[in-house]
């Protein structure tokens, strides 16, 4: 793998934290990197949440996200790569192409690339490395922002340790694939440690012709310190920061297959796209400080930078593929190398930066009989991209790719998009006696964007450029009602946003909607439960447009307005474990996600009609998961998913698609039996997608492509 090198600016910029906030009554921290809390405040949330357990990711020993939160109700995962390096994950509708229209975040701190101007995650956190993960839907998104039409998620880091220890895991399998996590940290009455990495390589399970398969080499550092004051201190405080590093070299491509190649075998790649590869590296700081100036009053401070820069060579042949699909004989053999050809492939070169600082108060107060925990928080935000994306011109020649020249940039290659946004929000949980509880939040954005395009490589013609400024005023109200200890009712309403992008000209808006949810959770200690419905009324729906993911209209930049629509569906969950006579534990978990969405009124150009659908959400999703534990030294866990097929773009309601419009259905099992050999030591062995069943999941943004075939591992765990 070829190494990126650091350099002195990149070094001072490499952290991030791991917030605590301190008690100065007890001295124990409260962690306030979670988006959930404690399982206390988790029951008085007025909304849909999940947290996906180091427990649950144990279980299965995943490195790919997509596999993490599939059974998490009311989110939506379209496979892509195989190995979910860069995901696209929606929530209740809202559009998931890479997870542009969520408030994703790593310890509680933004980190798509660039948020407000560019928001697709082109860069996503190493999923092998994540301690936990935390989903959030409904009023308590208004906390967290910019993204608030569907949800939020937050990847939660691995902690540092109480006392010292460390872990070293080594993983091997098939298709070449192998990983390293090992960590080493401790904690002293004052201050905390920890030194962390994951590697990860792969040959890849698709084969491209006349060439190697498509391999993967993946590492990622993080250093977190801490320093917190004595016990009996005057004012309980804490520093922590944190620094991550990760580089990644991927054969990664956007050309899939045409559906009569992927019949005869899902994992070929055509030779035309050998080239193709992403390199990318990552770079964070985050620092926080956490200060307890009463038993009832904190004050907590976060300050982020956030550098990633990306090049992602790769060809753009959709129209090959559509082509062969319908029999052109030539666009077939250009395919299959037997035609030669002339053709480009871009650099996909970017630069992102993001910065900025947050501070929230925390006050623990009482009006009368009335208890109030109310929080208020502000955030100045900035960020970039910067596009510089020439073309290298190639001629295909009896099957060989032979470089002829390179094209410089367009404008619209040649480019930069900043974004600079205000945040605040006032949330407020108010306890009106022992069954009734509260939530009023109200957050307000205000985002100024702009674009400016050259004409000339040295940049010294300016081109066109475009402004626009955005302000929202975003209320929430949220209740949940304790019917009893175990039976709690809830409900909530609240207004969405999602910022129109860098790219956007002046009077959009982006997203718009109010949304609404109610339902139940059940919790006895022995048995689980959740039913929640949803609906968004949107009165702006805003699909952001790219190559990967390219607009109704065509666009693969900039954003495209869908219009009004409507959302709704309904979340189901059900966990329980039954304990049998020998001591063995059976666990048992399932949820299901129903959802249906279309366009509520004809846009104005008439492109999108009412009733039309939304593209890429699936009707149904399910997903059980069960096992064995026998309490000792063994445990077996099998789990299953299934999706719908779904439809590529905004026509199949009105009964003119074909095959090539839709998806297909698919359930996949993965399963994973682990041995202790000794309070120290383990070992596992895992198979994703145990029966090798393979579909098209996919078929954005250039043709059909599987998900990832049968892959068995084996590794060991050793903690110290």
């Amino acid at each position: 793998m070829t190494r990126f090198l650091l350099t002195p600016l990149s070094v001072a910029m490499l952290a991030g934290f791991g917030v605590y906030a301190v008690a100065a009554e007890n001295q124990e921290p409260l962690e306030t990197i979670s988006v959930l809390g404690n399982s206390e405040a988790l029951h008085k949330l007025p909304g849909s949440a999940h947290l996906v357990s180091a427990e649950e990711l144990e279980q299965f020993e995943f490195v790919d996200i997509n596999r993490m939160m599939r059974a998490v109700p009311g989110v939506y995962l379209r496979e892509e790569d195989g190995y979910g390096l860069r995901p696209n994950i929606g929530i209740r509708g809202a559009d998931g192409g890479r997870s542009g229209k969520i408030s994703l975040m790593e310890d509680g701190v933004l980190v798509a690339p660039a948020p407000y101007s560019a928001p697709e995650a082109y860069y996503f956190p190493t999923a092998g490395r994540l301690h936990s993960i935390e989903v959030l839907k409904g009023p308590g998104t208004l906390k967290y922002g910019p993204f608030t039409v569907g949800g939020a998620v937050n990847m939660i880091s691995t902690p540092i340790p109480d006392e010292t220890t460390g872990k070293v895991q080594l993983e091997a399998g098939q298709y070449g694939e192998n990983r390293l996590h090992t960590y080493f940290g401790g904690s002293t009455d004052t201050s905390g440690w920890l030194v962390e990495t994951h590697q990860q390589q792969a040959d890849g399970f698709r084969e491209i012709d006349r060439a190697d398969s498509a391999d993967i080499a993946k590492e990622d550092y993080l250093l977190k310190g801490r320093l917190n004051s004595a016990e009996g201190a005057a004012f309980a405080q804490q520093l922590d920061v944190k620094l991550q590093y990760s580089e990644e070299e991927s054969g990664m491509s956007y050309l899939g297959l045409t559906d009569a190649d992927f019949a005869a075998d899902p994992n070929r790649r055509y030779g035309i796209s050998a080239l193709d590869e992403m390199r990318n590296r990552h770079s964070t700081l985050q620092l926080n400080h956490s200060i307890a100036l009463s038993d009832d009053f904190s004050l907590n401070t976060q300050a982020y930078y956030n550098k990633f820069k990306r090049d992602w060579f790769k060809v753009s042949l959709g129209g090959l593929i559509a082509d062969a699909n319908m029999g052109d004989a030539d666009a077939q053999a250009i395919l299959d190398g037997e035609l030669d050809t002339e053709f480009g492939i871009k650099h996909n070169n970017r630069s992102y930066v993001s910065r900025g600082v947050q501070v929230s108060a925390n006050w623990q107060l009482q009006t009368g009989t009335v208890q109030h925990d109310l929080e208020i928080g502000v955030r100045r935000h900035w960020d970039e991209v910067d596009r510089f994306q020439p073309t290298e011109n190639y001629r295909q020649i009896n099957g060989e790719l032979v470089y002829q020249d390179t094209t410089d940039p367009s404008s619209s290659n040649n480019r930069v998009e900043d974004a600079t946004a205000n945040s605040l929000f006032v949330y407020d949980q108010v306890q009106l006696g022992e069954k009734l509880a509260l939530t009023a939040s109200l957050r307000y954005e205000d985002v100024e964007t702009a674009q400016q395009r050259y004409n000339d490589v040295d940049r010294l013609e300016k081109g066109s450029s475009r402004s626009n400024s955005v302000n929202e005023w975003l209320p929430g109200l949220g209740a949940t009602y304790a019917v009893s200890n175990a039976v709690t009712l809830l409900a909530g309403v609240h207004r969405g946003f999602a910022p129109p992008g860098g790219g956007s000209a002046e009077g959009e808006a982006g997203d718009l909607s109010t949304n609404y949810e109610w339902g139940a959770r059940f919790d006895n200690g022995d048995l689980r439960a959740e039913l929640i419905a949803f609906y968004s009324d949107y009165e702006n729906a805003v699909q952001n447009c790219s190559v990967a993911v390219p607009c109704a209209n065509g666009d693969d930049s900039g954003n495209y307005a869908l219009g009004e629509s409507d959302i709704r569906g309904v979340e189901a969950l059900v966990a329980t474990e039954w304990s049998m006579a020998n001591g063995w534990l059976i666990p048992l978990s399932a949820s299901y996600t129903w959802t249906e969405a279309e366009i509520s009124r004809s846009n104005l150009d008439g492109s999108l009609q009412k009733g039309d659908n939304f593209a890429y959400l699936p009707e149904n999703v399910f997903a059980i998961t069960t096992g064995i534990d026998s309490g000792a030294a063994w445990r077996i866990n099998l789990t299953a998913a299934y999706q719908d097929e779904m439809c590529v773009n905004n026509l199949c309601n009105r009964g003119t698609s074909d095959k090539y419009d839709v998806t297909e259905s698919q359930w996949v099992m993965d399963a994973a039996a682990h041995y202790e050999f000794s309070d120290d030591l383990a070992g596992y062995l895992k198979v994703d997608n145990l029966l090798d069943d393979q579909a098209i999941i996919n078929r954005a943004p250039d043709g059909a492509r599987a998900n990832r075939p049968r892959t068995a591992s084996v590794g060991i765990t050793y903690q110290f």
